[in-house]
């Protein structure tokens, strides 16, 4: 039983949930950074991978479907394990070496870039509105990156634009192959992935680490996990485009956590930016919600967290419940 299924059922109930979900991969996010400053992305991956690992697979004991692991759709999850796997190590790297609030913001492009990409991959069809909320988004990005002023853009910027393009790729291939694949194949083979090609590179970068480091990556798992089965008893209790808008309560997150923690100052460019690139993501996801204007619903359908393959994703831990089937991913 989810640690949430005790909240009533109420008009708040999801957003709640959603809420605290949001909050609890906020506090995620604060452990990579802290990591971060003393171990490289690639063991700081692994290792969660690693640790998280015994939580998925005790899930995967859940899945009602029959088959192997063999994936239906080889090509396809190919190339979405490996756009989870440089998600994760690319936005590993730039919690590490950016404000919280820059990285959040940035990666609040997620959206925006899953409605570019449903044209040429699910043949979506992306009218004025949707294209110019998309449009005034990338705006919002480039108000945050502001190119040419201050330092410049660094390589923590171009990892969390990475992080943002592979994360949306791959959130678009389950869309396009989510019917078809089994949802195990789908969760297990982007942590495989990552502890194999992690694992392989980790004696180039390898630091010890104490006691209490491995115990924040355990928790680091606990939080991950904790966190993706509040999304699914959100969308469990109200439509998604409630559910939706809530990921963006991150950046109250990343203000606060910022400031207490690692004594950072929110910027007025960062703060403007962020703003635009969450009213263009919010209206889209209005949009995404209106009868005949989207055939697949991308965003909407979307569990609204960036695919990183450290963790196991709401969407397929969703699936693994014989009461969602049949439920969007």
């Amino acid at each position: 039983m989810s640690p949430f299924s005790s909240l009533k059922h109420s008009a708040f109930a999801g957003p709640l949930l959603a809420l605290g979900a949001f909050a609890l991969f906020s506090m995620h996010d604060v452990i990579v950074k802290t990591l971060g400053g003393s171990y490289s992305p690639i063991q700081i991956v692994f290792f969660s991978v690693l640790l998280g690992l015994p939580m998925a697979m005790i899930l995967l004991m859940r899945d009602p479907t029959d088959g192997t692991l063999l994936p239906r759709r080889p090509g396809w999850t190919v190339l979405r394990t490996g756009a989870a796997v440089i998600t994760g190590v690319s936005v590993f790297y730039a919690f590490s070496v950016l404000p919280l609030a820059q990285t959040y913001a940035i990666l609040f492009a997620t959206p925006l870039l899953i409605t570019i990409l449903s044209v040429p991959l699910l043949g979506e069809r992306v009218g004025l509105h949707r294209g110019a909320a998309v449009l005034v988004g990338l705006i919002g990005v480039i108000i945050v990156l502001r190119p040419g002023q201050g330092d410049g853009l660094s390589l923590g910027h171009l990892a969390a634009l990475v992080g943002a393009f592979s994360s949306s790729f791959a959130s678009i291939i389950v869309r396009k192959i989510g019917a078809e694949e089994r949802n195990v194949v789908l969760l297990l083979y982007p942590m495989m992935a990552n502890l194999l090609l992690m694992g392989a590179m980790l004696p180039f970068v390898y630091q010890p680490m104490p006691l209490a480091d491995l115990g924040a990556l355990a928790l680091m798992a606990g939080l991950a996990l904790i966190a993706s089965l509040g999304v699914i008893a959100a969308y469990k209790r109200a439509p998604a485009f409630q559910i939706a808008p809530m990921q963006y309560s991150q950046i109250i997150w990343a203000v606060v956590f910022g400031a207490l923690f690692f004594g950072e100052v929110v910027d007025l460019f960062t703060i403007l930016g962020a703003g635009v690139i969450i009213v263009s993501g919010l209206y889209i996801v209005m949009r995404e919600d209106r009868a005949n204007v989207s055939n697949n619903r991308p965003v909407l359908a979307t569990r609204t967290r960036t695919e990183t393959g450290t963790f196991p994703r709401a969407g397929q831990l969703g699936r693994l419940d014989p009461t969602e089937a049949g439920k969007p991913r």
